[in-house]
């Protein structure tokens, strides 16, 4: 089999969005495509450090696209920066003005997007973004919501990961369970949503698997095996 790169999502994906923690039978499962000679890469809302860290200790390619595609980081000290960050902290200025209850969520520090608490009617910010022409996006990655400038997202991020391996559509699976990763599904030739995953996201993946978060990553990569096995 021709090795693939497998992009993953965390929160929701192979932990719980409660408590964070990581399947460790998913992680294995990650790890033992590597040694398979694939690619294992986190494509995540959280900070590129996270992802990256959990790379390292976890035994997958040391690479993360993090911040919604906003960050990639290489190195403990390589870091390509995408997003920016001031249009993001503008637009939540103004976000409070309208909803007074929208606040950050403390989070690793972000250096491209602005994180909010999931505490208030997203579909409301989104209007309110659009309403005023802001360069921005609002999304909801059930872990929180996210404020990034407009053209970042996960797909943005994953296609700067895609120009490093020379890689093309079709030697790409992605894997999650949130909005924010619908446009990392559209850059993959075989995509994988979550049973945990809102039923629009699961509409846009080529495959949806009934499991949740680390169950659910384990059946995906089971699924995505016998339709690899059978091309």
């Amino acid at each position: 089999m021709k090795p693939k790169i497998f992009a993953i999502d965390i929160d929701g994906t192979i932990t719980d969005n409660k408590g964070g923690r990581v399947d460790l039978d998913a992680l294995a499962a990650l790890r033992y495509l590597v040694k398979l000679g694939h690619k294992v890469i986190y494509v995540t809302g959280r900070s590129s450090v996270e992802a990256y860290v959990l790379s390292v200790f976890g035994g997958t390619t040391r690479i993360a696209v993090g911040e919604n595609g906003g960050i990639i980081t290489t190195g403990p000290n390589e870091h390509k920066l995408i997003g920016d960050k001031k249009k993001c902290i503008d637009a939540f200025e103004f976000l409070k003005t309208k909803i007074p209850e929208a606040i950050e969520k403390p989070v690793f520090p972000r250096i491209t997007e602005v994180v909010l608490e999931r505490n208030f009617d997203v579909n409301l910010g989104k209007k309110l973004f659009a309403e005023n022409n802001l360069d921005v996006t609002l999304t909801d990655s059930q872990y929180a919501y996210h404020i990034n400038s407009k053209g970042v997202d996960k797909a943005s991020g994953f296609l700067e990961v895609m120009k490093m391996f020379s890689v093309t559509k079709e030697d790409v699976i992605a894997i999650g369970d949130s909005e924010t990763d619908v446009p990392l599904f559209k850059v993959a030739g075989t995509s994988v949503a979550l049973g945990n995953a809102p039923q629009d996201v699961q509409s846009q993946a080529t495959i949806s698997v009934p499991g949740h978060a680390g169950d659910g990553m384990i059946e995906a990569l089971e699924k995505v095996q016998l339709k690899l096995l059978a091309e």
